[in-house]
């Protein structure tokens, strides 16, 4: 295969893992902030979720490995597993590796849901906002296409949308937190000494 057409499959595939996982993170807190209405959603929505979560990984997969097919950088399974290894802009190469393990170890307890405690999967579920961080940040100091005004616009949209979301379900979740905290029962509050009676 044309050394050319595996850089043409890495930077396409970069693009669109960063398009999918994006797109995972808003749907993530639509879900979450239920912005499709209090009514029962379908399971087709969280399939979805989980959908966009997984092919975001296959492309991921998919980049990684085109670039190491590909002779203008000279990567190896070294290269594109250690951060800092490379030779080619080794710092924003780390980002896109460290976003890697972030969004394998997001999709591995997401798998594995059934089998977590509710707290061990919902703390490493958490880790999709650095991960969205991390790879905006990859794409923005290694992408080839960084410079696209349409890339840079759906990035900044996305951003604010992720952003404002995440303040609407910050602030639902301290609403919850304060209806759902048991008020002191009647006994339960100091009584006031009785006085004494002067002698």
């Amino acid at each position: 295969m044309n050394s050319q057409l595996w850089w043409y499959t890495a930077r396409s595939a970069g693009v669109v893992s960063w398009v999918l996982l994006a797109s995972s993170v808003v749907w993530g807190l639509a879900l979450s902030t239920k912005a499709f209405g209090r009514r029962a959603r379908p399971n087709w929505l969280l399939d979805l979720h989980r959908f966009l979560g997984g092919t975001a990984l296959v492309f991921v997969v998919t980049h990684v490995v085109s670039i190491m097919f590909d002779s203008y950088v000279s990567f190896g399974l070294v290269e594109v597993l250690v951060p800092f290894t490379g030779t080619w802009h080794p710092t924003a190469v780390a980002w896109g590796i460290v976003g890697f393990y972030l969004l394998l170890a997001v999709e591995v307890t997401s798998l594995l849901r059934k089998r977590l405690s509710k707290r061990a999967w919902r703390l490493t579920h958490y880790l999709s906002f650095p991960l969205f961080i991390v790879a905006t940040v990859h794409v923005l100091a290694a992408g080839t296409d960084r410079q696209t005004f349409l890339l840079r616009a759906v990035m900044g949209v996305t951003t604010v949308a992720i952003v404002a979301l995440t303040v609407i379900r910050l602030v639902k979740a301290d609403r919850h937190d304060l209806m759902t905290s048991p008020k002191p029962s009647p006994s339960s509050r100091p009584r006031r000494p009785s006085p004494v009676a002067p002698r």
